[in-house]
């Protein structure tokens, strides 16, 4: 199998906090496929507009761990991004079944303590908010 490739590279929100963009590269084949047609954004609020307390961090380390590994299990949902900064973390998925997404963060997150986040959804079969991003903050690897 093949191992992901991500870049990470500051952003800023409209006021003007500093965002940690890391994107997914290499994934031309799911996107030309047209069969995720959804993205799903999972937010989770904190405290402040920085980067979360250290305390907060290790549990959204823990809830990123979690559904990286059921994420492996099932190509039908695809992380491409997470923002952190401006009082958010952002996870940013495409995916062929919003109820399979479902189903796949319930399995993923059923160990941890009920989480602060709000789910969205929309149809995105151009992949728009993948492009933007990756227009905004990719970073190519050098040659060094």
């Amino acid at each position: 199998m093949a191992q992901e490739t991500w870049w990470t590279a500051p952003a800023q929100t409209p006021d003007g906090d500093v965002v940690m963009v890391t994107g997914r590269d290499l994934i031309d084949k799911f996107m030309d496929s047209g069969k995720y047609n959804d993205r799903i954004e999972v937010t989770w609020p904190y405290e402040g507009t920085g980067m979360p307390s250290d305390e907060t961090a290790e549990l959204m380390e823990q809830a990123d761990d979690l559904l990286r590994e059921e994420l492996k299990k099932d190509k039908a949902v695809i992380l491409t991004g997470i923002y952190t900064g401006g009082g958010e973390r952002n996870w940013v998925f495409y995916v062929k079944n919003p109820r399979i997404f479902q189903s796949m963060l319930n399995r993923a997150w059923a160990s941890l303590p009920l989480l602060p986040v709000r789910i969205s959804a929309e149809r995105d079969s151009e992949w728009e908010e993948y492009k933007e991003m990756r227009e905004m903050t990719y970073i190519p690897p050098s040659d060094d």
